[in-house]
């Protein structure tokens, strides 16, 4: 997984709540397992017409914000099921994190198994940040994930919080597969004493 340290980035304004995850990624897309390719589809339904053709009244399809990196959303943002497709989606499209006052659990947590940061803020820094992102193509911000600060176009300074153990799998890159390999040495030795003590079970697993 791709580490997340700093990001300078144009920031899309969505002033929405209750984002959910079948409007980032609608449920006809999600008959593949791979994450690539789901970018072309991220918000499909708000960002095409039933022909296929661009809303350009979709924030995304605006010229000023086609290669956003950010997006700073409304309440209670990646709500709905807990398709991990949402976050792939998101990711494909170049999409590395998302600022909002609140998100729903499971996709919170995906974000952080897929190099995406999501950032909590309080209602008056959202709306601060929101009026920044509105700036079209100079709505660019600056995150530092280390010093947890979030630094708008005319250098005002945001802070927020994050659980330690999330910013340490994002700062080193870590998804679940990540920090199992990291224990590779241990597994590989508990596996030689396993085999040596229980040769049976180590047969068995070979027919």
């Amino acid at each position: 997984m791709e580490k997340f340290d700093k990001l300078t980035g144009v920031a899309a304004p969505m002033n929405m709540i209750n984002v959910d995850t079948d409007m980032i990624i609608p449920k006809n897309f999600l008959k593949t397992i791979k994450r690539s390719g789901l970018g072309r589809n991220l918000f499909d339904e708000m960002r095409f017409d039933r022909d296929g053709n661009e809303n350009p009244d979709f924030v995304l399809n605006k010229p000023a914000y086609r290669k956003a990196q950010i997006i700073v959303a409304g309440d209670n943002f990646g709500c709905g099921s807990s398709r991990e497709h949402a976050p792939w989606a998101l990711l494909d499209f170049g999409i590395r994190c998302v600022i909002s006052t609140s998100f729903a659990d499971i996709f919170y947590n995906n974000c952080f198994k897929n190099g995406i940061l999501p950032i909590k803020v309080s209602k008056e820094d959202l709306d601060n940040l929101m009026d920044d992102a509105e700036r079209g193509a100079n709505a660019t911000l600056s995150i530092d994930l280390e010093n947890q600060t979030i630094e708008g176009p005319d250098g005002g300074t945001v802070t927020f919080g994050i659980d330690a153990f999330k910013k340490h799998l994002l700062l080193n890159g870590l998804d679940d597969v990540g920090l199992t390999l990291q224990k590779a040495d241990k597994v590989d030795s508990f596996e030689d004493k396993q085999k040596a003590s229980q040769p049976w079970i180590a047969g068995a697993a070979t027919v």
